[in-house]
């Protein structure tokens, strides 16, 4: 007789970024996540923290795009709804504000991660909850700042948090579209630059979290695999820097939002292929929120307390 599959438990992350606020609902069965719903609304925060320190009139967008999220997540029979804030709740003068509004409106309370639980997280959903077998930098490049993660078998975790992020640097260096090659080496000097300051390390790989790297596999011809190379990167932005990004988003069935950073993402990356001196780099099918909801799968509401044993991985 077969034997039964244990019932998979619904759980769902929301993750609250610069570039785009995500919703992920998905089955979890053991290390694995099933059937997995994303959704993400490019809100832009990171742009008005910029300009005015806060969120101001953004403030009520993300209430009201986090309730729809939570609404959403409940009727898919989510049992558990995970909320996080990264950069923008880090930087918002009035993120307290926006905070309580949420909780108020949702009865879900927001979690602000610092750069260190964010990469750890991130770590989490790059090995589903596995142990890390070989010395490996996880760069997650977001709209607001970049999180660099040093890890091995032998070695503790050690992240540093830069202000790399694609939006960010975007807003600094780039007035044309598309960016001009005395603003795309503006980029570049920047990346590199902030780059000396993650771990040092010699890593056997480097892995990319997060939209930027998934979008930068998509310019240019179809690739077998899940693999950038340097090559390949700086053909990324030679495409990117010939047409406006309404074409590139077309072309490449990228949002037009997330092309019109993408320049500023695809150097950040090659900043982070040169600080550790590889010439590739694998971009991961998990990530933040997967962690998120591994994260809290495994050990419940107090898995941020575990975050570093979690990051080590664990067997069942």
């Amino acid at each position: 007789m077969a034997r039964k599959r244990p019932r998979a438990e619904i759980a769902s992350a929301i993750d609250i970024g610069s570039f785009s606020v995500h919703l992920l609902v998905a089955k979890v069965r053991g290390h694995g996540l099933e059937e997995p719903y994303d959704e993400s609304a490019h809100l832009g925060l990171g742009r008005a923290i910029d300009a005015n320190g806060e969120l101001g009139e953004a403030r009520q967008r993300l209430v009201e795009t986090i309730d729809g999220y939570a609404m959403r997540a409940w009727a898919m029979g989510a049992t558990t709804i995970t909320i996080v804030g990264t950069d923008p709740l880090r930087r918002a003068a009035d993120a307290a504000d926006a905070i309580a509004a949420i909780t108020g409106s949702t009865g879900l309370e927001v979690s602000v991660l610092s750069h260190d639980e964010e990469a750890l997280v991130a770590l989490v959903g790059v090995q589903a909850g596995r142990p890390v077998l070989r010395d490996a930098a996880i760069v997650d490049v977001g709209g607001g700042s970049t999180e660099v993660l040093a890890v091995g078998p032998g070695r503790e975790p050690e992240a540093v948090g830069l202000p790399l992020g694609a939006t960010r640097l975007t807003g600094v260096h780039v007035r044309h579209d598309p960016a001009t090659q005395a603003e795309v080496a503006a980029l570049l000097g920047n990346s590199l630059l902030e780059m000396a300051r993650a771990p040092e390390f010699a890593p056997m790989e480097l892995v990319a979290v997060g939209g930027t790297a998934r979008s930068l596999l998509r310019v240019g011809p179809r690739l077998p695999n899940r693999t950038l190379t340097r090559r390949r990167v700086r053909l990324a932005l030679d495409l990117m820097t010939s047409a406006p990004a309404e074409a590139t988003a077309e072309r490449y069935g990228i949002r037009v939002s997330r092309a019109g950073v993408l320049t500023a993402g695809a150097s950040i990356l090659l900043g982070a292929l040169d600080r550790y001196r590889l010439d590739r780099l694998r971009v991961a099918a998990g990530g933040l929120r997967e962690g998120l909801i591994l994260a809290a799968s495994q050990a419940g509401p107090e898995w941020r307390s575990q975050l570093r044993d979690l990051a080590r991985g664990w067997d069942r």
